[in-house]
């Protein structure tokens, strides 16, 4: 990590603040402050709530949640609260509380499990599910997760994929352990467990459907992308669920996931419309030799 001064954290806080710049820029700038981290990064993020965008909104609750600071968790309280954000930004700030996984905001999240927006009641839900599984004394077996990221679930200890797959898309099982079935798949990373992870983009609720497509993101294999297509074409589709959609075929960025992203680069839905611009951007640094996205922060050094 290279050595960075308050003034210059501060100048990065102003690109991701500043609305008159593409947005593309912006999101790089907050996943530098990400990777910074600290108390001044988390108040350049937290002091961006307000921005008209729910994209930007979303990835900023997803940021700090991943940074797993309690720092942040005053600001990702004060967003879930507020019923004027959009729902997928309050989700996202409930889920990122769930990261963090402190007793402290067990409060707050069993008072919002109950909220009449389907999106926040069941990522609250899943969140108090996540910390009382931190708390428990569990001595389960489980799989790697190679991606670093903090997920709302861990995965199941079980290893068959067909029985994952049974558990993925059985809408009489919990959500945690749909949850859970759905990273032990992505753990496996074969093309069995990402097919049976892609039948999940028409299974379950709109948050269910959203995290299938993030974590086929992640995974960055071809063999979902007609799947992901499907997904982002049908209109009729929950708007936060085909923005995953996009993210996602950006980040496996083959020519049809550039063709498709282009399509609709101009959808009435804005978070549609700006997801897929990101994920465009995605893949022109995935098919860049120079560095990969969003890895500014080494271009600093």
């Amino acid at each position: 990590m290279v050595n960075i001064t308050k003034e210059q954290i501060l100048a990065i806080g102003a690109v991701l603040k500043d609305d008159n710049r593409p947005l593309k820029e912006r999101f790089r700038a907050l996943f530098t402050l990400r990777n910074i981290g600290g108390p001044i990064a988390i108040h350049c993020i937290s002091d961006c709530f307000r921005d008209t965008s729910a994209l930007l909104k979303h990835e900023l609750a997803y940021c700090l949640g991943q940074m797993q600071d309690e720092e942040a968790i005053a600001a990702l309280v004060k967003v879930l609260q507020d019923t004027n954000q959009e729902p997928m930004v309050r989700h996202e700030a409930g889920e990122a509380l769930g990261a963090i996984g402190k007793q402290e905001v067990v409060s707050i999240l069993e008072t919002f499990a109950k909220d009449p927006v389907v999106e926040v009641s069941e990522t609250c839900q899943l969140a108090l599910e996540r910390i009382k599984w931190l708390c428990s004394a569990n001595q389960e077996q489980l799989s790697q997760n190679p991606y670093a990221s903090v997920d709302p679930a861990p995965p199941a200890s079980v290893s068959n994929v067909a029985e994952l797959q049974a558990t993925l898309l059985n809408d009489k099982e919990t959500l945690f352990n749909r949850y859970r079935a759905m990273f032990a798949l992505r753990n496996m990373h074969t093309k069995e467990s990402v097919l049976a992870l892609s039948t999940g983009l028409k299974s379950g609720s709109a948050l269910f459907r959203h995290e299938i497509a993030f974590v086929l993101g992640q995974l960055q294999d071809e063999v979902s992308v007609p799947f992901l297509i499907e997904s982002l074409e049908d209109c009729d589709e929950n708007e936060m669920v085909r923005h995953e959609c996009a993210e996602a075929l950006g980040s496996i960025a083959s020519d049809d996931c550039f063709s498709v992203l282009t399509k609709y680069l101009h959808d009435n839905k804005r978070v549609v419309k700006e997801s897929c611009e990101i994920a465009l951007d995605m893949c022109e640094y995935e098919n860049s030799p120079e560095f990969q996205y969003a890895n500014t922060l080494q271009a600093m050094s």
